[in-house]
């Protein structure tokens, strides 16, 4: 399967497809106290984010990052035990401080390692999940802090992405194409236990899939060991050389069809075109949900599905149960 069409340099616009997914239910019982136990927690007039150097008051990136739904993916990956969870969500908010998330982690400063389109973000699969192509063999830089960091970005702008009632993006990872070969730049055990050490402590339950095809025989010890450092709930989400039409998990409208792919999206990386449209398209769709969040109450604890749009998005709706606790901030 392939495509005569002509070439495409952007990312393709998110689905709109809203009907095919429904608005999370409320939860009940004891879930629903436990919720409640956060919300509180990082409500209270007087609370301050522990152990860190300056001050310890919430910015508005941090009560923005706060929504229910990442109070409930880390309650969810904690077996709902609320002091787990507090002190989970703490470390990633100090994390993403000292990471730079919020000043230092910035296009200009990762883009060296973003030139040859080793990772980049075009459709979706069939969960409307945001789909992130990584090219292993594309990679031609150094192996730095920056690398980890522009994973690190690129994984944040594919969140961004995520449409209504979408949690997750999913990973296609393909080994076909290896122009990156011959500079003595393949990723190490250690990048890689970074990576992955990094996704699962700050990012619960935000990977989907992970489609991996045309690996090479060196590289299956390489994926072996890799698996070892993954909990093994994440490790049931890799797929192994899928035929990822054929089995329902993209449809070949919005799949690449280079390198195996077999998608009838004729995509060619020119990082001049590609670059500026998918931060430009990120861009937008942050300042869009910031504009609601704030236009809801600027509250912790409000609906990632009204933040990103979904029908019916009032404020009432968003409104986040947090009993005693009176401080919106």
């Amino acid at each position: 399967m392939g495509s005569n069409s002509a070439s495409v340099f952007t990312p393709l616009a998110p689905p709109q497809e809203h009907e095919r997914i429904q608005r999370p239910s409320p939860l009940e019982g004891v879930q629903e106290q436990k919720r409640i136990e956060v919300i509180a927690h990082f409500t209270k007039e007087e609370y301050q984010l522990p152990q860190v150097s300056e001050n310890g008051s919430l910015m508005e990136e941090e009560k923005f990052w706060l929504t229910n739904d990442c109070i409930l993916r880390f309650l969810r990956a904690t077996k709902w035990e609320v002091p787990e969870a507090i002190q989970r969500l703490e470390s990633t908010l100090r994390w993403r401080r000292e990471y730079g998330l919020y000043t230092d982690l910035t296009a200009e400063l990762v883009e060296p390692e973003a030139t040859t389109g080793h990772l980049l973000i075009l459709g979706w699969d069939a969960q409307l999940s945001p789909a992130l192509y990584v090219f292993p063999g594309r990679q031609t830089t150094q192996e730095t802090a920056r690398q980890i960091q522009y994973h690190t970005f690129i994984f944040e702008r594919a969140l961004d992405l995520t449409p209504p009632g979408v949690e997750t993006v999913s990973l296609l990872v393909n080994y076909a194409d290896r122009s990156g070969q011959n500079t003595g730049a393949l990723t190490s055990i250690s990048k890689a236990r970074q990576v992955i050490d990094i996704v699962q402590n700050h990012y619960p339950e935000r990977l989907g899939k992970a489609y991996v095809i045309n690996i090479p025989l060196f590289v299956r010890a390489f994926i072996k060991i890799a698996l070892q450092f993954v909990d093994p709930m994440t490790r049931q989400k890799a797929v192994f050389n899928p035929k990822v039409i054929e089995e329902g998990f993209i449809g070949a409208d919005v799949l690449m069809n280079a390198h195996g792919w077999g998608g009838d999206v004729n995509f060619e990386y020119d990082h001049a075109q590609y670059w500026p449209a998918m931060l430009k398209l990120a861009q937008e769709r942050r300042i869009q949900q910031m504009e609601r969040w704030r236009a809801l109450g600027a509250k912790i604890g409000l609906e990632e599905w009204d933040l990103k749009g979904g029908p019916s998005a009032t404020a009432a709706d968003s409104a986040p149960v947090d009993g005693p606790a009176t401080n919106p901030a």
